[in-house]
């Protein structure tokens, strides 16, 4: 199969979709592939690693898109919806729940569209390709929570894990799965006072066993949560819905009642966030203040450190590259986990979640 991988477009996005040794994995597979020129550099692979792991570098992004199987990191931006073709497979994350000019593209086009975001293993409710950017995301959220509480970037000139004689900052964190849990994971190791919030009474027992008494665990309703957000120096937002928009769950209101120059994260906004005055940003632009709150609302929080998150991706990712390449579409029949992944084919909006918010379009 001819596989494509274009330089992503999106503001400072650096991961790219293939890295040198998934490629050779594909090359001794007996698949071609068209790399655009330069579409490693950001994550430090150079054309020529690419060129030593059997790649072509193709000049343009047309030699990278007019492929069979196109692999990349973020979803298109219009600037490449010129570019989506009947019965091409494209293979990304999408996030469709948030951009329904994306979803109608995709649609008109007749692309086959295939989620990292939706790939689910069945019977476990894992959602493998999108854990390693969680993991990722969930750490980032915390590190670049603690630098925009500085005084110089804005922020209330909080120091996360305090000194002695001095409270540490509080860190409030709502949902406790993995861009949660890893979120606390680095909140705690700087000395910060932690809260996770969820709704899944299972999930904090288990995150009981990972922190003992190191963090407070509650469970989610409004009157906690707006305890809790009252007295938050750094507030992130990590709820997930699989595939649907992700639910408001902190008022334009209760933004209001959070100290001046107190930071929110929310790491849900890439399906629309969980914070009513969140709105995307970018890594150029990375915060705004609202309500004398800094807000960062950067939806490819990865793209950040995309040596690391690259490789990362590729781990997870490469089994269904591989198989998608030996196979074609007939892979989504072999293998249940992909076939969950697809949100667009024929012509259709096929994912359930995604037809939940966009039912015009079904």
């Amino acid at each position: 199969m001819d596989i494509g991988v274009p330089k992503e477009t999106k503001d400072q996005e650096f991961r790219v979709g293939l890295s040198p040794s998934s490629v050779r994995v594909l090359k001794e597979s007996g698949h071609n592939i068209f790399v655009e020129t330069q579409a490693g550099a950001g994550a430090g692979f150079t054309d020529d690693d690419y060129r030593n792991s059997g790649a072509e570098i193709v000049p343009t992004p047309e030699g990278a898109w007019n492929q069979e199987l196109v692999v990349k990191v973020k979803e298109p931006l219009a600037i490449e919806y010129k570019y989506l073709q009947k019965d091409q497979v494209l293979f990304t994350y999408l996030h469709l729940a948030a951009n329904r000019n994306l979803t109608e593209s995709l649609i008109n086009s007749g692309v086959c569209a295939i989620a990292y975001e939706t790939v689910e293993q069945t019977g476990v409710n894992r959602l493998p390709l999108l854990t390693p950017m969680s993991v990722i995301a969930g750490r980032l959220s915390v590190q670049f929570g603690a630098r925009f509480l500085e005084r110089q970037q804005g922020g209330r000139g909080v120091l996360l894990g305090g000194v002695p004689g001095v409270q540490p900052g509080r860190v409030v964190i709502l949902g406790g799965g993995v861009v949660g849990t890893e979120a606390a994971k680095i909140a705690v190791g700087m000395g910060a006072r932690v809260q996770i919030l969820d709704v899944n009474v299972e999930r904090l027992s288990y995150l009981e066993t990972i922190f003992g008494s190191r963090v407070e665990l509650l469970y989610s309703n409004s009157a906690h949560i707006e305890a809790a957000v009252r007295e938050a120096d750094l507030l992130i937002g990590a709820v997930l819905v699989t595939g649907r928009r992700a639910p408001v769950l902190v008022s334009r209101e209760l933004v209001k009642q959070m100290r001046l120059g107190s930071v929110i994260v929310d790491v849900a906004v890439d399906q629309g966030g969980c914070i009513e005055t969140v709105q995307p940003t970018s890594h150029t632009n990375p915060v705004y203040v609202e309500e004398g709150v800094l807000h960062y609302g950067v939806p490819n929080m990865p793209g950040a450190v995309p040596w690391t998150a690259t490789q990362a991706l590729n781990n997870s990712t490469l089994p269904y590259v591989v198989q998608l390449a030996n196979q074609g579409v007939e892979a989504l029949k072999n293998n249940p986990a992909l076939a969950k992944g697809v949100n667009v084919q024929n012509h259709r909006l096929i994912h359930p979640a995604v037809q939940e918010v966009f039912p015009d379009l079904v």
